[in-house]
């Protein structure tokens, strides 16, 4: 309910839905997300789906967890815009269902109905978000899972690097990387460096997960690229150094085309 809920926003229009559509692979596929009144932000919304696999929140890695991340965006300014964390707790407990469902979910609470807790409720929900794809059922031993020339992608991801940051359960979200590792990549967002005790980490980013890849464009923090052909090519050359032929690109989508999970239907 919190999740879908328009009430967390200030004007009545945005829920975390609205950045992070759940029947859209979990993004809104614009460059950067629209808040409140038309805002725009200044980064795009990765998916919500996978994220709890991930090794921290948002691009610059600022929120620990999907619980921090969920209460982040309802008290920003451009994003829910809620004036502060007593009107969000004075809205939810004018709301009787939700009253009682806060006391159903946190039993041995005092104070069942707090921010920490609105954040505890999404984040629970957030972390069911899982979409089993191909790749998984290869792993787990069934050969036909993936198509021949997903194999030799798979060949590629591994012999040219791509494996090297994106890794882990989530195949990416587990580290935090230069953007422009080996050749220079034009941009004036800090990344990491904007995060307090992190100054030093000026263009990194968390590495995007590459599951359901090829249904979240457009790519990177700003969404300034659109084809995922360019993407594939543009990282291989800026992160690894590597020139690939089209043939090659197209191989490496056919794997990413494994990692396309299934949408859990409720």
């Amino acid at each position: 309910m919190l999740y879908y809920d328009t009430r967390l926003s200030k004007d009545h229009s945005t829920p975390c839905n609205t950045c992070h559509e759940l029947d859209s692979f979990g993004d809104d596929g614009a460059p950067v997300s629209t808040g409140i009144a038309g805002q725009k932000g200044g980064r795009s919304a990765p998916t919500v789906y996978n994220a709890a696999l991930h090794i921290a929140q948002f691009w610059d890695g600022r929120a620990a967890d999907v619980e921090a991340q969920a209460i982040g965006p309802i008290t920003n300014p451009i994003e829910m815009g809620m004036p502060d964390e007593a009107y969000v707790l004075k809205v939810v407990k004018s709301i009787p269902d939700y009253v009682e469902m806060f006391k159903t979910a946190f039993p041995d609470s005092k104070e069942p109905v707090t921010y920490e807790s609105v954040g505890n409720a999404t984040g629970v929900f957030e972390r069911g978000l899982l979409t089993p794809a191909p790749w998984d059922a290869y792993l787990k031993g069934d050969e036909k899972a993936l198509t021949d020339n997903q194999k030799k992608g798979l060949n590629l991801f591994m012999t040219k690097g791509c494996i090297t940051c994106h890794q882990g359960a989530g195949v990416g979200g587990h580290m935090y990387q230069k953007l422009g590792l080996v050749k220079p990549w034009p941009t004036k967002d800090k990344g990491r460096a904007e995060v307090e005790g992190f100054e030093l980490m000026e263009g990194f980013f968390k590495v995007p997960s590459f599951r359901n890849i090829t249904e979240t464009a457009p790519y990177l923090h700003g969404g300034s690229v659109t084809a995922i052909e360019e993407i594939v090519k543009k990282m291989a050359e800026h992160q690894q150094g590597h020139i690939l032929t089209d043939e090659e690109t197209g191989l490496i989508i056919n794997f990413l085309e494994a990692l396309k999970g299934e949408i859990p239907a409720d």
